[in-house]
């Protein structure tokens, strides 16, 4: 399945919001899925982004149902950012509908550990600045 996720923060508290179908159902367990992560604006890339994670991941917004350990491939894009960042991740934890806190529905992508990655990881915090070690709430855990 090809998913193509736009992530705004939502008044008052930067959340991942906005999903929209984007292509035809592959066989189910044959392929990873393939997201589309368009972050247009900081705030909602700081609500997404796990720098607990020792190579980093994404909380992505999705209502589809995933397991741990799921393969998942991301395009991701970056605010003022005209390249978009291949990632194949797995599912490192799991939001499920009507969580706790008002979370949104999603999953946490972990990233490979590679160099490409590892650079992600660095141009992700490069453009977070001082604000990744914020105290401000987020979608991650």
């Amino acid at each position: 399945m090809t998913e193509k996720t736009t992530v705004r923060p939502a008044p008052g508290m930067p959340q991942a919001a906005g999903q929209t179908l984007a292509g035809a159902a592959a066989a189910a367990g044959a392929r990873p899925s393939v997201m589309q992560l368009v972050f247009r604006e900081k705030g909602a890339l700081y609500a997404a982004y796990m720098p607990v994670l020792a190579d980093g991941g994404l909380f992505v917004p999705t209502t589809r149902d995933y397991k741990l350990g799921d393969d998942i491939y991301l395009l991701l894009s970056l605010p003022d950012d005209p390249q978009r960042y291949p990632v194949a991740g797995k599912v490192a934890w799991i939001t499920p509908a009507n969580a706790s806190g008002g979370r949104t529905q999603g999953v946490g992508v972990r990233f490979p550990s590679d160099e490409k990655t590892r650079a992600l990881k660095l141009r992700i915090e490069e453009a977070l600045g001082t604000s990744v070690v914020s105290a401000k709430p987020t979608q991650t855990i």
